[in-house]
């Protein structure tokens, strides 16, 4: 079992800069592939960035590459997403992900979903 629990959301004006953290607790936390999704009021959850296990490998959406950077500190078990040049339609409640594999790191395949964080960027 793996916990993991997001903090670093906020309200922040649009061109701003936040950075999240997840902590991850369990046994095996830090052999797991780590990502953020996030999910705006009647939209769907989707993905925004991954690192594997051993942090060599990254990944990120489209809509988020240059902008944010994923990283991963496994002496403490957190991940962190430093989020730069922020939209006011990056609105949302942002998630952290644990995956087995990197290939896990989809909506269906993730095996453990932190709470939420909540990511507000005003206009």
């Amino acid at each position: 079992q793996v916990q993991l629990v997001e903090s670093g959301g906020g309200l922040v004006r649009a061109g701003g800069s936040l950075r999240l953290s997840c902590a991850a607790s369990g046994r095996t936390s830090s052999t797991y592939a780590m990502g953020w999704f996030r999910q705006a009021p009647g939209k769907e959850r989707e993905f925004v960035a991954a690192i594997s296990w051993t942090g060599s490998n990254t990944y990120y959406a489209d809509s988020v590459k240059g902008r944010f950077t994923i990283s991963r500190d496994n002496a403490k078990n957190t991940v962190y997403m430093q989020m730069n040049s922020l939209k006011p339609e990056e609105t949302a409640v942002y998630y952290c992900a644990a995956a087995r594999t990197m290939d896990q790191m989809t909506p269906r395949l993730v095996d453990y979903w932190g709470q939420g964080t909540q990511v507000t960027v005003s206009s």
